[in-house]
């Protein structure tokens, strides 16, 4: 015994499409049989003309079964090649996105590029030039110069008050010198005087 849904199943295998074939079938086999067992020939031509209207109807719907099973295949063609032209517009939609994701990535660095330069270019507005800078240095190197010529006299004449003021120092102690010994030849001289004069007291 077979499950409701294994008759309905069998009868849409049978049945094709659905447009009733195996109806027929079974109607040209009941008028084939009613045909075989007429009496009389009015009844018979009545059965033959039913057969072959039958088979008109099988004919049409095997026929329009062909239509539909080529209209199918040039479907699935179609849909194939449908398919196969989604699959290219997706590969290049992917290669172009890619693309796309490069010149981001480009337009991205050139960007921070600019800032940076725009950075630096806003540090250097702030600095002289290299003219203005190399007149500044010979300007500084020539007052450094100057400068330099400058200590040079102040360490000679340092160096003559030192000489000078050696020799006034040598002078001074030769003349305390003098002058001490000129106190004792004083005090020498004084002193026999001093000493006659005390005997005479005596």
């Amino acid at each position: 015994s077979f499950s409701p849904d294994e008759v309905i199943r069998k009868r849409l295998l049978i049945d094709g499409d659905g447009a009733g074939d195996d109806r027929r079938i079974n109607l040209l086999v009941k008028s084939f049989i009613k045909w075989c067992n007429s009496g009389s020939q009015e009844e018979g031509y009545s059965q033959y003309q039913r057969m072959l209207s039958t088979l008109s109807q099988c004919e049409f719907s095997m026929g329009k079964t062909l239509l539909v099973y080529d209209m199918n295949l040039r479907e699935m063609e179609n849909y194939e090649k449908i398919y196969k032209d989604i699959e290219n517009s997706i590969a290049a939609a992917h290669e172009k996105i890619s693309e796309c994701k490069k010149q981001i990535l480009q337009a991205k660095r050139i960007r921070k590029n600019r800032q940076e330069y725009d950075a630096l270019a806003k540090v250097i507005q702030h600095h002289p030039d290299r003219h203005e800078t190399l007149k500044q240095l010979e300007a500084l190197g020539k007052e450094l110069q100057n400068l330099s010529h400058i200590k040079e006299n102040v360490e000679d004449k340092l160096e003559l008050r030192r000489k000078q003021f050696h020799v006034l120092l040598s002078t001074i102690h030769e003349l305390q010198q003098t002058l001490e010994n000129d106190e004792k030849l004083s005090e020498a001289e004084e002193s026999p005087e001093t000493q006659m004069e005390a005997e005479a007291k005596q």
